[in-house]
């Protein structure tokens, strides 16, 4: 639980945050402790997350109110661990907060706020909604006229139980919906499966679809840039499996 304690102004550039380093991201995510860290999940999305930021999404500490930034939606909301580390690293808050993990005076709680937490675009933890606010959001940016701006939803494979995503595959994909990219992290949660693997359900629906190695960064640089005109973008981004 979670109170509405003051937290960095978004925008302001956290100081000790200057050089983003992936190797700092394991000293970041030991400084959060506590019985519902959720590792594992967390785990999984590190490599993937840490791309994004670094090398592929448009949005920066001082540039979370422009309308013209990429928008990154956490859909797999439990286990926000490495998606906070990431944030600090590169200064969207200072690292200082991160020992507070979870705690009622906290903005970093056990799903992130979007109300709390610099640089989140959304509150997250129910499995299914994120794919969904994804089409929405980018639904309301053409509204607006705003067809620069790309959209990311990191999903886990476990969300592809939920009907709510399949709703919005199937809508994305006739929609032409060239904004929107999706983020699988396939760590053989999944109830369910797919004949031809998982990016195969996106592929049917008209997506274009890459599937990599989860740990390979050069891998999923390739795939988050690969050309997709006139469709969404989906990569399937495969780690060990969940213990």
């Amino acid at each position: 639980m979670t109170n509405t304690t003051a937290v960095p102004t978004h925008g302001r550039r956290a100081a000790s945050a200057a050089t983003p380093d992936f190797a700092d991201l394991p000293r970041l995510i030991a400084l959060m402790t506590g019985d519902e860290k959720h590792a594992p999940a967390a785990h999984s999305t590190l490599d993937a997350l840490w791309v994004l930021y670094d090398r592929v999404l448009r949005v920066t500490p001082d540039a979370v109110d422009d309308p013209g930034r990429d928008r990154f939606l956490l859909s797999k909301g439990h286990g926000p661990m490495a998606y906070y580390a990431v944030l600090a690293a590169h200064g969207f808050f200072d690292e200082s907060l991160l020992p507070g993990f979870g705690s009622y005076d906290s903005p970093l709680g056990h799903h992130p706020d979007r109300l709390l937490v610099p640089g989140a675009e959304i509150g997250s933890g129910s499995l299914g909604h994120g794919l969904p606010v994804g089409v929405g959001t980018v639904l309301g940016l053409r509204a607006q006229g705003l067809t620069d701006p790309r959209v990311w939803v990191l999903i886990g494979d476990a969300e592809l139980d939920e009907g709510s995503n399949h709703e919005a595959i199937a809508h994305a994909g006739p929609a032409g919906l060239e904004q929107l990219h999706t983020l699988v992290i396939d760590n053989a949660s999944a109830t369910h499966g797919w004949p031809g693997g998982i990016a195969s359900r996106f592929t049917s629906a008209g997506w274009a679809a890459e599937t990599v190695d989860g740990r390979d960064h050069e891998a999923l640089y390739a795939a988050f840039t690969a050309p997709h005109p006139g469709r969404p973008l989906a990569v399937v981004a495969r780690v060990e499996p969940k213990g």
